[in-house]
This record gives C-alpha cells, sequence and structure tokens, in this order.
C-alpha cells in the first residue's frame, strides 16, 4: 500500500505530459513529495464491469446477503436434524416401541417375574372373563423355568389410533419366526419422559388337555393337573387345564412317565389374550406294556389252577352235555401276546386271542361210556386298566361278552 501512494503522489506532482514529452523531468525514484502536497486519487475506471454491478447495489452489501442467507439454510438444516434425531432419540429410549422392546428384551433374559411386572401385563379374573378366556387359569407357567428362547427381536413399527399407539415386533421364539402387534397406551410420566402400559395385555392362555397321564411338560417344566387345576386332586381327568402363558412364546408340551409317553406338540403364543386350544394323546411305553403282560399271564396262569370246567372270572372254559370224572386240568400253552391302548383317560387291552389247554375224562349219561378230552380250547380277552392316583395300576380281565 505504501508503494502505491508513492507512484500516485509522482504522477500528481509532474501532472500530465505533452504528447511526444519524455521523462526527463520526472523525480527520481524514491523522492518525497514536498511537505503539504496530498496524493490525488486515481479516478476509477468505468468499464463493463462496472456497469453490470447494477445500480445503487453495493457488491459487499450483495456478498452479505448471501453469506446470511447460507447460515439461515445451514441453520434450518441443523434444527431439522435435532428436531429428527430428537424423535428417534424419544421413540428409542422413551417411547411405545422402547416400552414393548424392554418387555421383550425381560423374556428373552429369561427374567418372567419382573416381565410380569411390567405395567398392563398382570391381569384379574374379570379380565380374562371378560375376553372369553377360562378366569380359573393357573399362573404355573408365569415363570422363568418355563420360557423358551427369544432372539432376534425387532421392531417393525408403530401405528397410533387415538389414545393407542400399536407396536409391531417381530423375532424368533424358539427356532420360529413370528409377529406380534401389541395395544399401549399412555399411563402418566415421570417429569416430562411419558410412561406407558399395555391397553391389553400380552398375556395368554394354553387350555391343555393331556390323555392318558395326569402329568405333563411344558418347556421342559413338570407340572401336574392336581397341582394347577382349580379342583386340585378331585380333578376329572378329562378336564381342560387353562394355562396363562406369555406371549411372544414357544410352549413346547410333552409326556414322559413310566406308563406313557408322547413326544409332544409345540405351540407359538403370539397374541395378546388369546386362547390356544391344545389336545395331546400319549401313548402306552413298552415298559408299561410288559407290566401289563406279566400281569394278565399271572391273572390266567391263577385261571388255569381251577379245577372246574369253568374257572371263575375268566375268560375260557369247557362246556360238556355229560358228566365229567374230576377233576379238570387246565394249563396256558400259548398266553395271548397282549397291546395296550387308550380308552377315554385310561388304558385298556383290546381283544385278544390265546389259547388254553384242557384234560379230563367225560362219562356219557346215556351209556355210560367215557371219553379222554385232551385238547386246545381257544379264547379272547379283553382288559380294562385305571391308574390310581398313587400311579399304581388296576388290571380287570375278562371276556369281550364280559364274562
Amino acid at each position: 500500500m505504501e508503494q502505491q501512494a508513492t507512484d500516485a503522489s509522482a504522477q500528481a506532482t509532474q501532472g500530465p505530459h505533452p504528447q511526444g514529452a519524455t521523462d526527463a523531468t520526472a523525480a527520481p525514484a524514491g523522492t518525497v513529495p514536498a511537505a503539504g502536497t496530498a496524493p490525488m486519487p486515481e479516478p476509477a475506471p468505468v468499464g463493463p464491469a462496472t456497469a453490470a454491478a447494477g445500480p445503487g447495489i453495493p457488491p459487499r452489501r450483495r456478498h452479505l446477503a448471501r453469506d446470511l442467507t447460507l447460515i439461515v439454510v445451514v441453520v434450518v438444516a441443523l434444527l431439522a436434524g435435532m428436531a429428527a434425531g430428537g424423535v428417534a432419540v424419544y421413540r428409542a429410549l422413551y417411547g411405545p416401541s422402547a416400552f414393548v422392546q424392554h418387555y421383550l428384551s425381560l423374556l428373552a433374559s429369561g427374567h418372567a417375574a419382573d416381565a410380569l411386572k411390567v405395567p398392563g401385563v398382570a391381569v384379574d379374573r374379570s379380565v380374562l372373563q371378560a375376553a372369553g378366556l377360562p378366569k380359573n387359569a393357573s399362573e404355573a407357567l408365569l415363570r422363568q423355568a418355563s420360557l423358551a428362547q427369544l432372539t432376534d427381536i425387532r421392531i417393525d413399527g408403530e401405528k397410533v389410533t387415538g389414545e393407542v399407539t400399536e407396536v409391531t415386533a417381530s423375532y424368533r421364539a424358539g427356532g420360529y419366526a413370528g409377529s406380534t402387534t401389541f395395544a399401549i397406551e399412555r399411563n402418566g410420566q415421570i417429569g416430562v419422559i411419558p410412561t406407558w402400559r399395555f391397553a391389553r395385555s400380552p398375556l395368554a392362555v394354553i387350555d391343555l388337555t393331556v390323555h392318558g397321564s395326569m402329568s405333563f411338560q411344558v418347556n421342559g417344566f413338570h407340572l401336574d393337573k392336581r397341582q394347577v387345576a382349580l379342583a386340585g386332586a378331585e380333578v376329572d381327568p378329562a378336564d381342560p387345564v387353562p394355562l396363562l402363558v406369555f406371549s411372544p412364546g414357544l410352549y413346547a408340551v410333552r409326556v414322559d412317565t413310566a406308563i406313557s409317553y408322547a413326544a409332544g406338540v409345540a405351540v407359538l403364543s403370539d397374541a395378546p389374550l388369546k386362547n390356544v386350544p391344545v389336545q395331546l394323546q400319549t401313548q402306552p411305553t413298552s415298559k408299561f406294556v410288559d407290566v401289563v403282560q406279566d400281569r394278565v399271564n399271572e391273572f390266567l396262569t391263577q385261571c388255569a389252577t381251577q379245577q372246574v370246567l369253568q374257572p371263575t372270572g375268566c375268560p375260557f372254559g369247557y362246556v360238556v352235555d355229560n358228566r365229567i370224572i374230576p377233576p379238570p386240568r387246565w394249563s396256558l400253552p400259548q398266553p395271548p401276546k397282549i397291546t395296550v391302548v387308550p380308552k377315554g383317560e385310561g388304558w385298556a387291552v383290546p381283544p385278544t386271542e390265546g389259547v388254553a389247554h384242557i384234560v379230563v375224562d367225560v362219562v356219557s349219561i346215556y351209556d355210560g361210556s367215557i371219553r379222554h378230552v385232551d385238547q386246545d380250547v381257544p379264547f379272547t380277552m379283553v382288559a380294562t386298566i385305571d391308574i390310581s392316583p398313587s400311579g399304581t395300576a388296576s388290571i380287570r380281565v375278562s371276556s369281550p361278552d364280559g364274562g
């Protein structure tokens, strides 16, 4: 800047040069103008660049307006981003989706007692009855020991309908993919943070009927009808047992006792306050069939010890129209090979063939002749088997006609 001022002063002192004049009289380089002489500003050039600037708007003001506009746009974008981020944080930490995520996380980690304490989960009998569910449903399965694995939890979306927010979540329960929609409503607030509750309890009811066994397992947790039924020890074995369960959840029901077994059935509870009827028919174990076979053999062997033509209470006998020379002798060369099948809540041996053998002398009442009988006597037997509360079997053998 100082160099430019010196050059301008030099030009002002010299004045205009006539055409063709030389610069011999110009002040030497570095000469300082005399005191009191002020440098004259050089006139601004007028050209296309100046004309394009527009009338009455200085260039610096235009640049300032553009910068201010850019700043406003940036600030608005930042505020919009902060608002969107705030909504995302709210949903992730304090919204209905976070509430559902918390409940599902408790189930996934096996904290059944804590999940039951989540607002809106526990229900009273009137709620069950109003939903058309058995009001005497047992809470025996609302525990950690009966929970199956719950993984891959994901919140899929929210839908607001009036005062209720529907939150849909997907997951894998025990390896099975599922999806459940929960109804959530406001439950007050703590400071500025809202709190939530289930508008419809996520519990459901498995209405379980097990044929052929008083005891069963759910996800490996052992139960007995007499423990969970309202009637207790007086429960009818044929009556279904209603059991409250968490939704979502996979519940595998099976039977594995000394008497009966059932490979089981898996039930996915995926809807709040839903009734899920389950029928499970058991089959006799090979050990139980062997026990019944031994008891039947013992019974028939005892029948064979009776030295009469018609052993009392036994499925075989021999009929003659004449007299006999006592005593007749029975044996069992071919005991019946029995099978056991379900019959109502008990068991039965279906009609089964066997062979007894009799040796006896028959005296004709007409001429007194004696005929020696030594022959097989085919017969058919059936049996009913009742299991007492203590687990012992009571077997009644008879002929198909009830004799």
